[in-house]
C-alpha cells in the first residue's frame, strides 16, 4: 500500500465502503477525467480506496489506501472488476493468502476428507451382511463423498481421489505443482481411513471382508472386463466432477450431490464386474492394511486412463471457451 496523495489521471475515488463485497456503480472522476466503472466489488469494509479506471492498459488496476489510513491499519483489498481479480501486496509485500492457506491447508483437507470417506466406505463393506447386497456400500460411499465435498470442497476443491486430481489438472482446475502433493495426501488419507476401519471392526469380520480390499477379480479372464468397467465407471465420476465443479459453463450448486450420486450409481451398476473402485486411494489403503495386492494395478490403470479420457473430452470438445483448446471462433 502506498501513502500520500492519490495519483491523478486514471484513478477514481470510490468513497468509503460500509460492508464486505459492496457493489459500487459509477465513480467520481479525479482531475476532471471522465471515468466509467460498471461494477466494482472491494472487500475492505469501512476504508477509503482508490482504484484505476477499468479498461486502461497504461496503468494496471490496483487498490491504494487513502492518506488518512496508516499502512499498519490498512488491510488487503481484493478488487474484482468483471471477471478479473487483482490483488495488491500488503505493507509487508506479501500477497493475500499466506503460504499455509495456499499450499499446506489444501493438502491437509485432502488427507482429512480422504480418511473420512475411505473410513466410511471400508466400514460399510466390512459390516455389510451377505443378504444386504451392494445397496449399503453404494449408499455409504456416495453419501459420504457428497458430504465431505460439500463441507471441505471450498478449501481444496474436494477431490479425495488421485484420478479426479489428474483430470482437474488437465482441465486447468489444479496446478501441476500441486498434483503430487494432492496424491500423497489422498493416499495417506486412504491408509489412515482403512487403518481406523480395521481398529473399530471385529477381527473376524475384517478378515472375512479382506479388509474391504477389492477382491472381485479372482481370475485372469476377468481382468479385461474389470479394466474396461473401471474406465467407464470412472469416466462418469470424473466427468461429473469436471463439468459440475470446474467447467464454468456447467458448474452448479448441486455438484456435491451429483458427484456422490454418480458414485452410488457406479457401485450399483459395476460392483459385480470390478468392484467399482474408481479411486486409487480407496484401493490403496485397504490393500496396504490387509496386505492384499491381487490385481491391485487394475484400480490404478482404469481410473487414470479415465482421467486422461475426460481431460481430452473437455479440453477439445465439451469444455467452455476458457478451457477448450480448439474451435474457439465466434
Amino acid at each position: 500500500m502506498t501513502s500520500g496523495p492519490p495519483p491523478t489521471g486514471l484513478y477514481c475515488f470510490l468513497g468509503t465502503l460500509g460492508s464486505v463485497w459492496s457493489p459500487l456503480k459509477g465513480a467520481e472522476p479525479v482531475s476532471g477525467l471522465a471515468a466509467r466503472v460498471l461494477e466494482i466489488r472491494v472487500s475492505c469494509p469501512g476504508q477509503q480506496v482508490w482504484v484505476s479506471q477499468p479498461g486502461q492498459d497504461r496503468v494496471p488496476p490496483r487498490v491504494i489506501s487513502a492518506p488518512m489510513f496508516t499502512e499498519a491499519a490498512v488491510s488487503m483489498c481484493d478488487l474484482e472488476s468483471g471477471s478479473v481479480k487483482v490483488k495488491e501486496p500488503s505493507n509487508r509485500g506479501r500477497w493475500h493468502g499466506c503460504w499455509y492457506e495456499r499450499l499446506v491447508q489444501p493438502c491437509l483437507v485432502e488427507l482429512l476428507g480422504s480418511a473420512l470417506f475411505i473410513f466410511i466406505g471400508c466400514l460399510s463393506v466390512i459390516e455389510n451382511g451377505p443378504d444386504t447386497g451392494r445397496l449399503q456400500p453404494a449408499l455409504a460411499h456416495g453419501l459420504a463423498l457428497g458430504l465431505v465435498i460439500a463441507t471441505l470442497g471450498n478449501i481444496s476443491g474436494g477431490h479425495f481421489n488421485p484420478a479426479v486430481s489428474l483430470a482437474a489438472m488437465l482441465v486447468g482446475g489444479l496446478k501441476l505443482t500441486m498434483l503430487f502433493p494432492y496424491w500423497i495426501s489422498q493416499l495417506c488419507g486412504g491408509l489412515i481411513g482403512a487403518t481406523l476401519a480395521k481398529a473399530v471392526s471385529p477381527e473376524d469380520r475384517f478378515w472375512n471382508a479382506t479388509g474391504a480390499a477389492f477382491v472381485t477379480v479372482q481370475e485372469s479372464e476377468q481382468v479385461a472386463g474389470a479394466v474396461v468397467a473401471e474406465v467407464i465407471l470412472t469416466t462418469l465420476l470424473v466427468l461429473t466432477v469436471c463439468t459440475g465443479a470446474i467447467n464454468e459453463k456447467t458448474l452448479g450448486p448441486l455438484a456435491p450431490f451429483c458427484i456422490g450420486f454418480s458414485v452410488t450409481v457406479d457401485i450399483l451398476a459395476g460392483g459385480a464386474v470390478s468392484g467399482a473402485c474408481m479411486n486409487p486411494a480407496r484401493a490403496f489403503g485397504p490393500a496396504m492394511v490387509a496386505n492384499h495386492w491381487d490385481y491391485h494395478w487394475i484400480y490404478w490403470l482404469g481410473p487414470l486412463l479415465a482421467s486422461l479420457l475426460v481431460g481430452v473430452l473437455i479440453r477439445f470438445f465439451i469444455g467452455d471457451a476458457k478451457i477448450r483448446l480448439i474451435l474457439k471462433g465466434r
